[in-house]
């Protein structure tokens, strides 16, 4: 019985491996659908699936793909996860930053190899390659096989429809879109058009923003619940959160600035450089862009020092070795040996030995390949018997479980350097001596007989440090002895520290604590101490002058010629009295200048030549100061003396308004002069101008605070407007509220009045209808008793009838 295997069978079968020109179509379409259609994409491609494409793109064409070849490192990675997480590939796959396809394919590869090995087998085929006539279960994960030549009718329609759909970018919805944008940016011109002509015309509308009804999310919080006060202050733990600048959250302001993007300025600033060089010195320009070998700097000579031992002394020491040599073994051909002197000639061929070193760096001692290792173990680890036979466990080679990632051999290269024929190493130089050929290495317990701990004998061949020596007391004392005078010649140490506690430190701790016997909190203290800090300023601010206290403009410099000169009239008591207090006055005004200048004042030469006067008038004439309670008591027996001589009272504050106004309408400012005087002693002329030019002042005040006025005004109203148009909506409400409240106060008092009628009106009507009601009632009675009447009437004469 023959099976026939149909066309498309086949042509199913073959069409397994992907082909290049289905990777490009893949590509674009997902450049144009994105990761997500895959259902559309999958309707562009000839007899593939969805679930096809997809693995393609995120096993194969994906740019992230990393398709180099496997490192050592990779490798042990991948071997020590398969290890840890056995057949979780999708989880060891972005560990070592590889498909888990290609995980899974190169662990295969590994195990075959190594079974191989242990077989030894010829490696030099691909265990993993397909065999003629086999099917690639996997395409997907493999490179596209090359375009034929002569393509079918299905596959020429599929390219040709899929050229079509992918180039229809400007689809319905795309006009559509393109469209209702434009529309949008017209309408954008057109009001920013209309701002502009309504701002030429010299009005200002300004875009309003809509009102958000409810609450603002972006601004405040919904249902919060502040805590309430404590005790401590908790200022310095609120937070300010930033406000983002939602106009700038796009993903070019948050990238940043693209790479290419640098590049490329980079590329223009280094032309721009090369030009700027071209035109300013050609040569460097030159040999900056070219490579040519003239313009190379040329290779120095090789200078080496001068040899420290000459060619005589290096035969000399070859000719003692020698003699040495010959010496021993004329001494062991003879027979004769001395327990003596047998010591003396020791055997030199270990020492040239251990001297030969040669020109290349030894190799580095043989080591097992590690992922060859692992391979091993998991293969044994695969193919371990039932643990019901019994028996011993499957050995495998040594491993390392510290991390996810393997532990890394180090190979150190030997060092030669270290490898003096003349050392011998001590107890703590572990691995500091390479072994050679016919010796063992040195271990880390082994102690060299005849070698004083921490010592390094040099030349102890001759075996000159006996054990019988070593062991002398008097030789062990002379070593502690040297050891005491090299410990003795060390410097004197520099970082001598000594710690010394305040004298009063305990006397602080029991200060800290209070009645109740805690320790006050450190933010405690520290309030206490800054208010503290606080008074003491404030107590030093009140020694100040009162000009200083209040920060009232002040003079530059000090204007001495106020004072009379000397050599004049006497003075009499009154003009001496003014003089005292004007030299008081400049004496306050220098030390001001120096220790409180004002802020207007500039640093410069002229401020250092200014501190000089003031610091030479304070040396001549010596400030004082006085504290408040000195002053208050001077004040007031001054007063007293003032009020004895005077012969007056206490002043009230009317009477004492009144002279001050008159003391002070007196004083007249000279604008030319630059000068006040006495108001009696000036022309009319002088006091004319002072008035004129006081007049200008107040009107520059005027001018200046109106100003003011009026942009308080502007903010004020800005601030209040809607306050102001609320309370006008508020007072025309209370209005029509207080009709209401006088027309329900007439309506009352109408009703009380008609109640008040009604009460005496009521006791009337009420009796008038008691009146009615019997009379009614009685007329009924008789009514019944007529109607009664008349039946038994009626009744007799029904019965005298029959």
């Amino acid at each position: 019985m023959t099976v026939a295997v149909s066309a498309s069978d086949c042509c199913g079968a073959a069409s397994r491996a992907i082909e290049r020109q289905l990777d490009e179509i893949l590509k674009a379409a997902v450049m144009k659908y994105g990761k997500n259609q895959w259902s559309r994409i999958a309707s562009l491609l000839h007899r593939k699936s969805a679930k096809q494409c997809k693995a393609r793109w995120y096993e194969w064409l994906d740019p992230s793909i990393k398709k180099t070849e496997w490192s050592r490192e990779e490798e042990e990675k991948l071997l020590h996860l398969a290890k840890l997480m056995p057949t979780q590939w999708r989880t060891i796959a972005p560990i070592i930053g590889r498909t888990a396809a290609q995980c899974l394919e190169h662990y295969e590869f590994l195990l075959d190899k190594a079974a191989q090995r242990d077989n030894e087998e010829d490696t030099a085929d691909d265990p993993r390659k397909l065999k003629p006539g086999e099917i690639d279960p996997n395409p997907e994960t493999k490179p596209a096989r090359p375009d034929p030549v002569d393509m079918d009718e299905d596959e020429l329609e599929m390219l040709s429809e899929a050229r079509a759909r992918l180039a229809n970018t400007q689809g319905k919805k795309a006009k559509r879109k393109a469209r209702e944008k434009q529309l949008e940016e017209a309408r954008r011109l057109a009001a920013l058009q209309k701002r502009r002509e309504l701002r030429a015309a010299g009005i200002n509308a300004q875009k309003k923003r809509k009102k958000k009804r409810g609450v603002d999310y972006n601004a405040e919080i919904p249902f919060e619940k502040k805590p309430s006060q404590g005790f401590y202050d908790t200022s310095m733990e609120l937070y300010e959160g930033l406000e983002p600048n939602f106009k700038r959250l796009r993903q070019q302001h948050l990238d940043g600035e693209l790479r290419n993007e640098k590049e490329e300025k980079e590329r223009k600033r280094d032309r721009q450089k090369i030009k700027k060089k071209k035109e300013s010195d050609l040569p460097s320009a030159i040999l900056q862009t070219s490579g040519v070998a003239e313009f190379t700097k040329k290779r120095s000579k090789l200078v080496l020092p001068a040899p420290q031992i000459s060619d005589a002394e290096l035969e000399e020491v070859v000719k003692l070795g020698q003699a040495s040599e010959v010496a021993r073994q004329t001494a062991e051909e003879s027979g004769i040996t001395n327990s003596a002197s047998s010591a003396l000639l020791s055997e030199y061929s270990l020492t040239n030995s251990a001297m030969a070193t040669g020109l290349r760096t030894p190799k580095t001692p043989a080591a097992q390949d590690k992922i060859l290792q692992e391979a091993q173990n998991l293969m044994a680890l695969t193919n371990v018997d039932t643990p019901l036979k019994g028996g011993l466990n499957t050995p495998l080679h040594q491993s390392d479980f510290s991390g996810v990632t393997p532990q890394r051999q180090a190979v150190q290269t030997p060092n030669t350097v270290l490898t003096t024929p003349f050392r011998t190493p001590g107890p703590g130089s572990e691995g500091s001596m390479t072994p050679q050929g016919g010796l063992t290495p040195k271990g880390p317990g082994t102690v060299t007989p005849g070698v004083t701990p921490g010592r390094t004998p040099l030349r102890d061949k001759l075996n000159i440090n006996t054990e019988e020596q070593l062991a002398d007391p008097a030789y062990q004392r002379e070593s502690r002895e040297q050891l005491k005078l090299g410990l003795m010649s060390l410097p004197v140490p520099k970082n001598d520290f000594e710690i010394v506690l305040p004298e009063n430190a305990e006397t602080q701790l029991e200060e800290m604590e209070t009645e109740t016997g805690y320790i006050e909190d450190a933010s405690e203290i520290e309030l206490r101490r800054q208010a503290v800090r606080d008074a003491e300023r404030e107590k030093e601010l009140k020694l100040r002058h009162t000009a200083v206290q209040r920060t009232l403009p002040r003079p530059s410099e000090v204007n001495e010629s106020i004072l009379r000169p000397m050599g004049t009239d006497p003075l009499s008591e009154l003009q001496h009295a003014e003089e005292m207090i004007k030299k008081e006055m400049i004496t306050m005004l220098h030390f001001d200048c120096l220790h409180h200048p004002p802020r207007s004042k500039q640093r410069g030469p002229s401020s250092t030549s200014n501190n000089a006067e003031h610091i030479a008038h304070l040396d001549r004439h010596p400030y004082q100061p006085i504290s408040n309670e000195d002053l208050a008591q001077m004040l007031s027996q001054e007063m007293e003396v003032v009020r004895a001589g005077m012969g007056h009272g206490d002043l009230s504050m009317e009477a004492y308004s009144q002279v001050w106004e008159e003391c002070y309408g007196q004083v007249l400012y000279l604008s030319a002069q630059s000068r006040y005087t006495r108001a009696n002693l000036a022309s009319k002329k002088d006091r004319i101008d002072s008035l004129e030019k006081k007049l200008e002042i107040n009107r520059g005040h005027m001018t200046c605070e109106a100003r003011r006025a009026a942009r308080l005004e502007r903010r004020l109203k800005v601030l209040l407007g809607g306050y102001q148009s609320r309370a006008v909506g508020l007072l025309k409400q209370h209005g029509e509220l207080w009709e209401q409240v006088e027309q329900a106060a007439t309506e009352l008092h109408t009703f009380t009045e008609l109640k008040k009628q009604e009460d005496t009106a009521i006791p009337r009507r009420q009796e008038a209808c008691e009146v009615d009601v019997e009379r009614q009632q009685e007329r009924e009675k008789e009514l019944q008793q007529r109607y009664g009447d008349l039946l038994l009437e009626k009744d007799a004469l029904l019965s005298a009838k029959f």
